[in-house]
């Protein structure tokens, strides 16, 4: 006997309702106007690329750090309003993000 059964049994008069499919909405990101700094520094030797600039909420700017490190397969963090990545990926993370619509400025080197 499953649970639809056991719930008959229990309440006979009851008639359940027909599910409604949940929609799930695709998260769009904001898009500023304002253009992101992609930048490259050495941290204890090693190469990290820096984005800043985002003017959107922290959460955005969080799932927009997943999206950089899971397409690109290396690890990072979202720290003090900026994602870091390791290595030196300044040229395809503009790209991944000119792709979203936003503006990307290079800074230095």
């Amino acid at each position: 006997m499953d649970l639809q059964d056991q719930l008959k049994n229990l309440f006979p008069d009851h008639e359940p309702s027909p599910e409604d499919p949940i929609e799930e909405v695709a998260h769009e990101l904001y898009v500023q106007k304002e253009p992101m700094i992609c930048k490259f520094e050495k941290r204890k030797g090693k190469a990290t690329t820096i984005i800043e600039g985002y003017e959107g909420t922290d959460e955005d700017f969080k799932i927009l750090a997943k999206e950089i490190k899971t397409k690109l397969s290396v690890g990072g963090t979202f720290k003090d309003n900026s994602i870091i990545i390791q290595g030196d990926y300044r040229d395809k993370i503009m790209t991944i993000l000119k792709e979203k619509g936003f503006k990307v400025k290079r800074v230095g080197g």
